[in-house]
């Protein structure tokens, strides 16, 4: 796999470009809506009053900008081409994050969050298709294993819509801001089947 970190990445409508601290006030807002970070967030729920707290938060996202240029790094923030409104933001991240078992930089996870008030425009799809054409195409990562709640099918149609393949077995996942687990389906797009797909 190369390290080429959170380079800039243009579609039709939109810029998706390494985070700046900028936006992580909005971001933080957005992860706040009810709707959006109740099949988001995954971190334990110790933290969830936490979460809550700009002022706690702001020193998380201050750190995480010192590294948001490094190669290692796969987050963007996206923006309208158009306005240059600020809409969400996508990652890349280790698939090692989600299961400890696999120990393998080149097999990721994907995320995205894009605010309420520009879904239903396929910005979300455009964007995903971006970031994981990238991914597959100039970093040569070799797969993604990623999830979606059942009940979010906002989140997991675009992965259907990208290719990716359902897998029989689902996962039950413990979201930060709900007190029950949640039934998500488990998807996984190869390098190889990615590129026959989408060349």
């Amino acid at each position: 796999m190369k390290f080429l970190g959170s380079k800039t990445i243009e579609t039709d409508r939109l810029i998706l470009k390494a985070q700046t601290l900028n936006e992580q006030k909005r971001f933080w807002e957005i992860l706040m809506i009810p709707t959006v970070n109740r099949y988001y967030l995954n971190v334990p729920i110790k933290f969830r009053e936490k979460l809550k707290d700009w002022d706690k938060q702001e020193k998380f996202y201050q750190e995480e900008m010192m590294h948001a240029n490094d190669s290692d790094v796969f987050k963007w923030s996206a923006f309208l081409k158009d306005t240059g409104e600020y809409i969400g933001r996508l990652s890349c991240h280790l698939a090692q994050e989600e299961d400890a078992t696999i120990n393998n930089p080149a097999i990721r996870d994907v995320g995205w969050v894009i605010d309420p008030k520009f879904q239903g425009n396929g910005y979300g799809s455009e964007a995903a298709k971006a970031m994981i054409d990238f991914m597959f195409q100039e970093c040569n990562i070799e797969k993604i294993i990623t999830g979606a709640a059942i009940c979010n099918p906002a989140s997991w149609k675009i992965m259907e819509k990208l290719g990716f393949e359902r897998q029989k077995d689902t996962k039950m996942v413990q979201y930060t801001f709900l007190d029950e687990l949640t039934e998500t389906y488990v998807y996984i797009m190869t390098r190889e089947h990615y590129l026959m797909l989408h060349q």
